[in-house]
């Protein structure tokens, strides 16, 4: 059960800098930070349930390897950011050692 609150964990901290990014613009500005905020409460949460069954080490990273890999994909399919080599290879990189977390685990 553990993993299953962290892969939600993972999944509700893409929400919250997406969030932000909506704020950005004058008309979701509360919408957006109230969604970051939201979801930042709920994923932590998720987390602290996760904590209970996985080492922190190893949930802290996955969680954040979840959050930032999620938020670079949206970001490349919603927002427009930037593709490269080196920034794809980054985030494979971040996805390769959480499934060496998980499998070391």
């Amino acid at each position: 059960m553990g993993w299953l609150y962290l892969i939600m964990a993972g999944l509700l901290e893409i929400g919250w800098p997406v969030g932000l990014k909506m704020s950005q613009a004058p008309e979701s500005r509360w919408t957006g930070l109230i969604t970051a905020v939201l979801l930042m409460g709920l994923s932590g949460w998720m987390l602290w349930l996760a904590q209970r069954h996985i080492p922190i080490g190893t949930a802290y990273a996955v969680w954040t390897g979840i959050g930032a890999a999620g938020t670079f994909a949206i970001g490349i399919a919603w927002y427009g950011d930037p593709v490269s080599f080196g920034r794809v290879l980054g985030v494979l990189l971040i996805i390769g050692g959480v499934i060496v977390l998980k499998l070391t685990h």
